[in-house]
């Protein structure tokens, strides 16, 4: 015999508009880095500086799937199993800039992501949930209809 999942959210005492938790990310030139190593995405506009601003940008940015990985991170730690994700869009709204620290080490973190989340809808007989997330850098959304869809 089985026992139940404890960390996986009942469906049936989820309610539209019920806050799931949020939390602060922050940001290095070294993360950038290291996303660009795992991801094979080396477009300089997240890591050369001169290259950013030559292209018309205030300097270098954070990957737009990087910011959408760290947001969904949410939801896959309420769920506790990121495999009960059915579906994930987002619009990205506004870069997510990463000024170079003015001193010490790369790895200082120099940009902050606040991201929430809450339930946007329930649908209890096909045991799924509609996890509406807000993506913020310095009061700005970063990501529009930042929406996850889970199986429960």
């Amino acid at each position: 015999m089985s026992t139940p999942d404890t960390t996986t959210p009942d469906i049936n005492t989820l309610e539209k508009g019920q806050e799931i938790g949020s939390r602060e990310v922050r940001l290095s030139r070294a993360d950038l880095l290291r996303y660009a190593a795992a991801s094979g995405d080396h477009n300089p506009i997240h890591w050369n500086e001169r290259f950013a601003r030559e292209v018309g940008l205030d300097g270098v940015i954070a990957h737009g799937m990087l910011t959408m990985g760290l947001a969904v991170d949410l939801v896959t730690d309420w769920v506790g199993d990121p495999g009960r994700v059915v579906d994930y869009q987002a619009r990205f709204t506004k870069p997510v800039p990463v000024p170079d620290a003015e001193a010490g080490p790369p790895d200082t973190p120099t940009a902050t992501l606040l991201i929430s989340g809450k339930v946007g809808a329930v649908d209890v007989e096909a045991a799924t949930a509609r996890v509406d997330l807000t993506v913020s850098l310095e009061g700005a959304k970063v990501l529009a209809k930042s929406q996850v869809s889970v199986r429960l």
